[in-house]
């Protein structure tokens, strides 16, 4: 298989060495991923500037924009042909919720999945990298089974691995997005210069994790898996929205 590797955290992160080391196993391996962090970006492309693509070894480079923008030169150029799949991670912290619209990871791996990929995204619950192992031995068991047992394509898969041994796991569970308070207060300091800064809050806590929801399956130790779809649209307003529209020419 060819198989394309990506993150949000950087080329260097832990998360995105270890997931390449395990996944090397199915075939061949091609990381394209930021040169620094670029936790928040979304699915930010770079317009304003030309792009730069450094390799730093065999099949492995970094590119100096967003992990989207990594995806994106990867399918259009600078791979010789499509991947067969897509990853992304394993981010350093959860993507749940809310989170998927701010993800770069999860960009990351629906840029795959808008060019036909079938995409997983893998993150841990909890930063620093603890069990950072069985985190990467759960994402080889989702791609093994995946191959043994294809589902249609293309799909995106959002996946939340607790931060925990393999033996405490509670198994594997498919599940929708719960759903967050609002974000708390900026954060407003002075610089050395005396001028006021932000610094954005920490994100809500969790407003919507009844069971069936990856707050929940992750709280208790389940990997979450949650298959993500592009259409945003609000099929329930359409007619709502089509009627208040055709006020306007009465």
């Amino acid at each position: 298989m060819n198989i394309l590797i990506s993150n949000d955290d950087g080329y260097l992160a832990p998360g995105i060495q270890e997931l390449a080391r395990r996944i090397r196993r199915f075939g061949n391996v091609t990381v394209v991923a930021p040169e620094q962090n670029h936790s928040g970006a979304s699915n930010s492309l770079t317009l304003n500037r030309p792009l730069s693509v450094r390799q730093v070894q065999e099949n492995v480079f970094f590119v100096n924009g967003t992990p989207s923008d990594c995806v994106h030169i990867a399918l259009t150029g600078l791979l010789p042909q499509k991947p067969d799949i897509v990853l992304s991670g394993i981010n350093c912290g959860q993507n749940m919720g809310d989170d998927v619209l701010y993800s770069g990871t999860v960009a990351a791996a629906m840029e795959g999945f808008l060019f036909g990929c079938p995409s997983f995204a893998f993150s841990q619950v909890h930063s620093g990298w603890s069990c950072l192992d069985s985190a990467a031995e759960v994402a080889e068991y989702i791609v093994d089974d995946f191959i043994k047992s294809p589902l249609p394509a293309p799909f995106l898969l959002n996946v939340n691995i607790p931060n925990t041994t393999i033996d405490q796991l509670s198994g594997l569970v498919v599940t929708r997005l719960g759903r967050r308070h609002a974000a708390q207060s900026v954060i407003e300091q002075v610089n050395p210069r005396g001028e006021t800064i932000y610094w954005l809050g920490a994100a809500g806590d969790a407003r919507d994790s009844t069971q069936g929801t990856d707050f929940w399956a992750t709280s208790h130790n389940y990997v979450s898996v949650t298959p993500l779809q592009v259409d945003m649209t609000n099929y329930g307003m359409l007619d709502t929205v089509r009627t208040w529209c055709n006020s306007f020419q009465s």
